[in-house]
């Protein structure tokens, strides 16, 4: 057994996902988390993983950026995928999780492996260039470590403001109101509904712009920017009458059985919704409700009052108010290597969605590069890095000095990205059709990780026994 402990800062999605394949790899492991000794603006409980925005992972589809994304981890043994698939709720195409059942199975896993050792502490400096080290903080880096990080990097930390939609209970919803369906009936009816007529619609509209808004301090006001794919639910209200409509309030494709025919062109005409808000489990029995798309920043009495107007949601009690917090990340590009290994320092790694990637499963994915590579380091090996091919990779290759898709002037204003066939290379043979050209790059992918897993199983092939057993 190898004496040299790695070091992981942080078990969110990505500190879980690293600490996991560093054990597995036969390497021990300490995984720092300061919760509960100190908690986070979002945070509500102090287990691993806890998922404050979304339950969701995005896509299922291996045709869709953030399906082919959960594929590739599949295939290496993901933690955080495997727990998600096991507590998996209804979500239509979307995997969808039960937020506490995941993030206490997370837990038990990580404290029960032989090789993990758990510490609950903050982290208020970087450890010494002797240890390897992961820094899995996420977005919201305590400021005492953030300012730490500034000082090592000599560059100011890049922030965007993101907020989490509000969770109702689900037996206070109006069942006669509300309905459940999927869109155009494809799948299961995975969504609960709330449907708008143009007077709810506008006087809710009115009433989230004229919202009292919770208070930020005074410097974070002035330098206030929102990630366009969490925006709070006021300021999408704020950029067009209809904006809300054709983005999570769309009602196309969603139809109440009560109302006749879906496929009667003249009567869907006639009696679509003007807007839909749509609810969807955060359990499997449906005992909370998370409301889609309703980022808020309102005060929490507001949500209450303005969240009422909703139709079947009168009576509406919530569990969870939203909230909006301030995310940090790292100008990664000009910091790390495709190997997710600090240039200035080869011992000291990042992961998650501190080095710019957005969403649970780029989290996931960030974390199992960075445990595989930390694990080859402690064993004296080269690190690896994932074929620009895959998903993984391509990501990967986006948030480090391999960044060849961003200009010169876009570098300056580095900013998060999810999952995106936008990322990935182009196909040596042009494809026009979406679906197919998005099946080649599933193809193409799965070829790829085929060669790199060999070459990463082999790397740690006999050192260890634990592998078979976990």
């Amino acid at each position: 057994m190898l004496d040299k402990q790695v070091i992981v800062i942080g078990a969110g999605l990505a500190g879980s996902e690293a600490a996991w394949q560093i054990a597995n790899s036969g390497v021990p492991v300490k995984l720092v988390e300061m919760r509960p000794i100190k908690s986070t603006a979002a945070h509500h409980t102090s287990e691993f993983g806890e998922l404050v925005c979304s339950n969701s992972f995005g896509a299922l589809s291996p045709d869709r950026a953030s399906g082919l994304l959960q594929k590739e981890l599949r295939i290496f043994g993901s933690l955080i995928v495997q727990t998600a698939d096991k507590f998996a709720v209804p979500a239509g195409g979307a995997l969808a999780v039960d937020r506490s059942k995941f993030s206490i199975a997370l837990t038990e896993a990580l404290s029960n492996h032989p090789l993990i050792e758990i510490k609950r502490f903050e982290q208020l400096d970087l450890p010494s260039k002797e240890n390897i080290t992961i820094l899995a903080t996420g977005p919201l880096t305590a400021d005492e470590l953030s300012y730490k990080i500034q000082g090592f990097t000599g560059i100011d930390a890049c922030h965007f403001f993101d907020a989490a939609s509000p969770i109702i209970y689900g037996d206070t919803i109006d069942q006669e109101i509300v309905f459940k369906a999927s869109r155009y009936d494809k799948g299961d009816p995975a969504y609960l509904n709330c449907p708008m007529d143009k007077n709810d619609y506008i006087q809710l509209r009115n009433a989230l712009m004229e919202g009292e808004q919770a208070n930020l301090k005074d410097f974070e006001k002035e330098s206030a920017n929102f990630f366009e794919a969490c925006l709070p639910i006021e300021e999408i209200a704020r950029r067009g009458v209809d904006t809300m409509r054709f983005g999570p309030l769309k009602s196309i494709g969603l139809w109440n059985p009560k109302w006749g025919d879906l496929f009667d062109r003249e009567n869907r005409l006639k009696k679509r919704p003007h807007a839909v808000v749509q609810l969807r489990k955060e359990d499997l029995e449906g005992k909370l409700l998370n409301m889609v798309g309703f980022q808020t920043n309102l005060k929490w009495s507001e949500q209450k009052r303005i969240f009422r107007m909703i139709p079947g949601l009168e009576k509406a009690e919530f569990v969870r108010f939203g909230v909006m917090h301030r995310n940090t990340f790292l100008e990664s590009p000009k910091l790390l290597l495709p190997t997710l290994q600090f240039m200035k320092r080869k011992n000291l790694l990042a992961a998650g969605q501190i080095t710019g990637t957005e969403g649970y499963a780029a989290a996931a994915a960030g974390g199992l590069l960075a445990g595989i590579n930390a694990s080859l380091l402690a064993k004296g090996k080269v690190p690896v890095s994932f074929p620009g091919e895959s998903m993984i990779g391509s990501l990967m290759n986006f948030i480090s000095n391999k960044n060849q898709i961003l200009s010169n002037h876009q570098k300056n204003k580095f900013q998060p990205m999810p999952a995106s066939f936008g990322l990935v290379p182009e196909l040596t043979k042009k494809i026009k059709d979406k679906r197919l050209r998005y099946k080649a790059y599933q193809e193409r992918s799965t070829e790829a990780l085929k060669d790199f897993k060999n070459k990463v199983d082999s790397c740690f092939e006999k050192d260890h026994l634990l592998s078979k057993i976990y």
